[in-house]
């Protein structure tokens, strides 16, 4: 089966869980004998045209100028240029069975493809305007993304959801029916120790705390909806238990310079590390070596981020919001604390550090966990029997004929 994937983010182009799970879907996927070729733009480098080492075919498109009209106008027109791109693929290859689209952001090559073709499309939804608006969509941006994301999921054979949450809000906000949603979670590789040894992760852990210092990490976009705001007022609370514990707060986001002057006005500026963007093989090092990974979302459609934690078993704290109560489970493989509430989140974050071994079996848990129930090879088997069942369902239906 041969798949046409539409994605914004590709490596190098990578923002968040989209891109990540984009990068490691498509060569699951070629594992189970599918046929991956994905369109996307030309963004942050990359060659235009490669075939990767997993069998992926991958195709860069020049996207224009940013558009005078707006984020959305530049979007639709980069969407014609991957539709041009998308055709020639097709008239060399001589056609695709199924088109995957993932989120709004390429909804108009989706649908222009999936009609121009007469082949079925099926949509991810990775996200949703309204869930990151808490509720409110208004007029403007919002409500044109709002909108766009409605008419992928109706123009879509199938829709998959990353997780029930997600599932329940894209038939809550768009009326699309629960027996059109399939929810298959996004998944995670377990990687081996990246330290040789004790000592030398006792070196690379010396270059953001001290042996005495208990550390706190968190990793992700730095963006209002992380709830990061909520992490700085747990702080103090944190302190009055562990007065030497650090914080580490990696990525980069609009809401960065915003969390520095608050931290600064706790008088915390000297404890948070703003350590803005890191590489994958820091970030596992980070893992490997805080004492609690800490996830305090506001809005999280499912938390890739905290299942990255898991895999190198690191003990996690997450707000019980969206997805991620269905990746953690309260006192099994990690604490579960009350969203946007910074006297629970210190709760969790101080108890993790108060019972290490409670700790270290609730990470271990985690560990299992993430190797049994959300390894890529049993994400990319569902993600093909979505696949399998659009495409029998299309061959029965007169629209395709």
């Amino acid at each position: 089966m041969r798949v046409l994937l539409l994605s914004w983010e590709y490596p190098p182009h990578v923002v968040g869980g989209m891109g990540k799970h984009i990068m490691d879907l498509a060569p699951a996927l070629a594992q189970q004998g599918i046929e991956p070729h994905i369109v996307t733009p030309l963004l942050r480098g990359g060659l235009k045209h490669e075939v990767t080492a997993d069998g992926v075919h991958v195709y860069r498109v020049e996207p224009p100028h940013m558009d005078a009209y707006g984020f959305v106008s530049y979007v639709q027109h980069t969407n014609s240029l991957m539709e041009s791109a998308a055709g020639v693929l097709k008239n060399r290859l001589g056609g695709f069975d199924v088109i995957h689209a993932h989120d709004w952001l390429v909804a108009h090559v989706g649908v222009a493809l999936k009609h121009a073709w007469r082949r079925p499309l099926v949509s991810t939804i990775h996200a949703t305007e309204r869930g990151r608006q808490g509720g409110y969509i208004g007029t403007g941006h919002a409500a044109q993304v709002n909108h766009i994301e409605w008419w992928l999921t109706y123009e879509a054979w199938r829709v998959i959801a990353c997780s029930y949450f997600m599932a329940d809000q894209i038939s809550s906000y768009f009326g699309t029916p629960p027996d059109k949603i399939d929810v298959v979670p996004n998944g995670v590789y377990v990687y081996p120790d990246p330290f040789d040894d004790d000592a030398a992760r006792i070196d690379f852990r010396r270059r953001y705390a001290a042996d005495d210092e208990p550390l706190v990490f968190y990793v992700g976009r730095i963006v209002y909806e992380k709830g990061l705001h909520v992490l700085l007022d747990s702080w103090p609370q944190v302190q009055e238990v562990f007065p030497r514990a650090r914080l580490v707060i990696a990525g980069t986001g609009a809401y960065l310079d915003t969390l520095k002057h608050r931290a600064w006005a706790m008088g915390i500026g000297s404890i948070v590390n703003f350590a803005g963007f890191i590489s994958d093989e820091e970030r596992d090092k980070l893992y490997h070596s805080a004492d609690v990974a800490v996830f305090p979302s506001l809005y999280e459609p499912f938390g890739i981020v905290a299942l990255e934690a898991m895999a190198a078993c690191c003990p996690v704290v997450v707000a019980e919001t969206g997805g991620l109560p269905e990746v953690v489970k309260l006192h099994e493989t990690g604490l579960t604390v009350h969203s946007n509430d910074s006297a629970s989140l210190a709760w969790g974050i101080v108890h993790t550090l108060q019972h290490p071994e409670w700790s270290r079996a609730r990470a271990a848990n985690a560990l299992k966990v993430a190797r049994d129930v959300f390894n890529w090879r049993q994400i990319a088997a569902e993600t093909v029997a979505v696949y399998h069942r659009t495409r029998d369902d299309w061959s029965q239906d007169s629209w395709g004929k």
